[in-house]
């Protein structure tokens, strides 16, 4: 049994540990049992007492809760001096992570914190169309793509200019200007 079990926990294991809690195993007694970290046996029986059995059997997956719910969590731990197992058991909220989260921000912002956020990407600027260019705002655009095509061909003229000029200004390597013909004669 002592095999690391971190990422998840079979039935038959939970049922295991369903048991010792129900015998009255605190979190100290559990964890060493079952070889689970003290944290998480502390949350299982916290689980067991707020929502019952089916809580530490994991069988709620991923729940959703409505404003109302969260907000009537958040002041009952807050406000009413209500424990966390307290009010997960009245409310019906499977895990202890949301609860802290929702005190934490009703804490900071009151009730309206706990309002739901909208989802996606916000509709802003990049979602409407460009508007249509003023007659000036095209001419503009046209005057300076015409200055920018000025100065390049300005540019090309003075390159072949001067690539003209090295040609003429530089000795030929050609053979027959006067040069050595390749024949060899003998003068005796």
């Amino acid at each position: 049994m002592r095999e690391d079990r971190r990422r998840r926990y079979d039935d038959g294991f939970r049922r295991e540990a369903l048991e010792l809690i129900k015998s009255g195993a605190g979190k100290d007694t559990l964890a060493r049992r079952l070889a689970i970290p003290v944290y998480t046996a502390r949350n299982w029986i916290r689980l067991y007492r707020s929502n019952g059995e089916e809580a530490v059997m994991g069988g709620g997956g991923s729940r959703r809760y409505d404003w109302e719910t969260k907000v009537a969590a958040a002041r009952d731990h807050v406000e009413n001096g209500m424990t966390k197992t307290e009010a997960m058991a009245r409310h019906g909220i499977a895990s202890i992570a949301p609860l802290e989260r929702w005190c934490r921000e009703y804490r900071a912002g009151g009730p309206e914190a706990l309002r739901p956020k909208p989802k996606g990407r916000p509709k802003g600027a990049r979602s409407r169309p460009k508007p249509e260019p003023t007659r000036e705002q095209e001419l503009a655009e046209q005057v300076a793509y015409l200055k920018a095509k000025v100065a390049y061909l300005e540019k090309l003229r003075a390159l072949r200019a001067s690539k003209s000029r090295g040609a003429s200004e530089a000795p030929s390597s050609d053979c027959s200007q006067g040069g050595d013909t390749g024949s060899t004669t003998s003068s005796r």
